[in-house]
């Protein structure tokens, strides 16, 4: 069950903080946030707990790791029940190169988010992913040929 916690002005200010920079201190988001370090400490636990913070991460740059190549995949499987699709989700989830994957609606079943080192390496994962499998009726990829905009920061 979905349910939503309330936030008040306070927590969207160490949201919005931890969403800039999640590796400072818990001193200097207290100081950014004009709280006291055990208000603030508190504040982020609950949210924790909560799960309105659900993980906190480095960001990296593909480019600079060896991974430049960004694929869009849309997937369309040949059988849509619930059993089918958690089997593909399940396949999925095991391949590192595959960053996001979104069941969708209308059009395709999946669109994911696939990030490799070429297309020698996306043909490998296509081969693993889609074409050995029997459900996978189409797959249509799209290749990034410049990101504008990438941001994991949601408004509050």
């Amino acid at each position: 069950m979905n349910e939503s916690i309330i936030l008040d002005d306070l927590d969207r200010r160490i949201l919005n903080a931890l969403q800039i920079d999640a590796a400072r201190t818990n001193n200097e988001l207290a100081a950014s946030v004009h709280a006291s370090p055990p208000t603030c400490l508190r504040r982020v636990k609950r949210l924790i707990d909560a799960g309105v913070i659900t993980r906190q991460v480095a960001i990296l740059a593909p480019e600079k790791i060896g991974t430049p190549l960004t694929a869009i995949v849309e997937i369309t499987l040949d059988r849509q029940g619930a059993e089918h699709m958690a089997e593909f989700e399940s396949l999925v989830a095991g391949e590192t190169a595959v960053l996001q994957c979104y069941r969708v609606s209308p059009g395709p079943d999946f669109v994911m988010v696939v990030q490799v080192t070429d297309m020698p390496a996306y043909h490998a994962l296509a081969h693993r992913l889609f074409a050995s499998q029997a459900n996978v009726r189409n797959v249509r990829s799209f290749f990034s040929m410049h990101r504008s905009k990438f941001e994991t920061r949601i408004a509050l």
